[in-house]
């Protein structure tokens, strides 16, 4: 027996490495996610159904879906928030809800907080505080009481916040950015598409969202002897 093992050694490793490559290899072949372009951005008429910082006009636009107890997902919150500023009027950014509860049981509340709050023009404030406060409100076996509080702290009408996060029309707007979701193969967060091409999970941070928005900038630029 010791004198065959150096060679069930060898075909053993060489069985990883072949193993390994045809996983690599399926990998790579994974389609990357991507919106049609005749859905990527919004006109006039449908801009009031979404959240967006920016101008309509836009040459690129980021569309994240993201779920407000997703730990990355709080990570990117602010940098995307100054990359709308950096790049502006250029770049416009939308908010998808993705709320994933069977890793964060209190996702979709905080998604409800967050449009109740839009019913009321505030939105944006309260997606920025539920991401600044997020390590505070998760921990809490009723977050509802700190919703509570962040929405006086945000000057909204308390008696209205709270019927309008256990509204018909609140969950119906949840719901129907998670189809959109679902239809474009979304199934973790935060994902993020630049021009409806979905940014692949290792360029999720700020200087591979730069590279992405640089990437789509140019290809908006008109060619050179083309009108």
């Amino acid at each position: 027996m010791t004198r065959y093992l150096p060679f069930l050694i060898v075909v053993s490793v060489g069985l990883l490495t072949l193993g390994s490559g045809t996983m690599l290899y399926r990998a790579k072949r994974l389609p990357v996610l991507t919106i049609p372009k005749d859905e990527i951005a919004p006109g006039k008429d449908g801009i009031e159904e979404m959240h967006v910082l920016g101008s309509f006009e836009a040459p690129v636009t980021l569309e994240e879906f993201g779920d407000f107890q997703c730990p990355p997902c709080g990570g990117l919150a602010g940098p995307i928030s100054q990359i709308e500023k950096d790049y502006s009027p250029r770049l416009r950014v939308i908010f998808r809800q993705f709320p994933l509860p069977a890793f964060h049981p209190h996702a979709r509340e905080a998604a409800f907080a967050s449009e109740a709050a839009g019913l009321q023009d505030r939105f944006w404030e309260m997606h920025d505080l539920l991401y600044r406060e997020q390590s505070t409100w998760s921990a809490t076996s009723n977050p509802q009481l700190l919703f509570n509080a962040y929405a006086g702290m945000l000057g909204l009408n308390i008696d209205r916040f709270e019927k309008d996060m256990e509204s018909e029309q609140v969950k119906a707007r949840v719901d129907a950015d998670q189809l959109r979701g679902n239809a474009l193969g979304v199934t973790a967060t935060p994902t993020i598409f630049i021009n409806g091409r979905a940014v692949p999970p290792p360029d999720l941070n700020v200087v591979g969202l730069h590279k992405a928005i640089d990437a789509a900038m140019k290809a908006t630029l008109p060619v050179e002897g083309k009108p």
